[in-house]
């Protein structure tokens, strides 16, 4: 029994390194873009989403998006409702996409804009990455807007530990049958 107990330990062992090597890192850091909004209305306090994406670059990173000069243009989809769910992806970058989950309005006035939600980030052998995100815009008027969209992560890596006791607690069931059976 004492023999059976040891080499299911050291295959649980070697499964955990396995595991802890093969995973890959998740996403750290910061993103922000800017550009020109053209919006269903006049003004951004009665606006509900963005028709057409007028030159959105890069302006600003962290962590590992910090490769990713700012200037550099950004693919976002064609149209955005601000109180939607999926869009999948909506922006693309340098290897890196985005899906977002969810965004709905947090301020709305005639003066200025704020929408706020969560999303995916995936990319350049990257885990995929929750990570929080806003996009505000200014500028009241006729005619095209500018726009900030910023999204950072949010997700701290488990590093594999609810894959280790998953892995001990099949080995102890796995045990105890052995044991009831003899």
């Amino acid at each position: 029994m004492k023999n059976t107990f040891t080499k299911i330990l050291g295959v649980a062992v070697i499964a955990l390194a396995l595991v802890q090597t093969s995973q890959a890192a998740f996403i750290t850091g910061a993103i922000g873009f800017t550009g020109i909004a053209q919006y269903d209305t006049a003004s951004v306090g009665t606006a509900t989403k963005v028709l057409n994406w007028v030159n959105p670059a890069v302006n600003g990173t962290s962590g590992d998006f910090s490769g990713l000069a700012n200037s550099t243009a950004v693919n976002f989809a064609p149209t955005w409702s601000f109180n939607s769910g999926g869009v999948n992806p909506i922006w693309s970058v340098g290897g890196f996409t985005f899906q977002l989950l969810s965004s709905a309005i947090a301020f709305q006035s005639a003066n200025g804009l704020l929408v706020e939600g969560t999303g995916i980030v995936t990319g350049n052998n990257f885990q995929a990455t929750a990570l929080n995100w806003s996009f505000s815009s200014q500028n009241p008027g006729f005619g095209n807007k500018t726009f900030n969209f910023s999204a950072s992560s949010n997700s701290v890596p488990d590093g594999g530990a609810t894959v280790a006791l998953l892995g001990l607690a099949l080995s102890g069931v796995g045990l105890l049958r052995k044991k009831l059976t003899a």
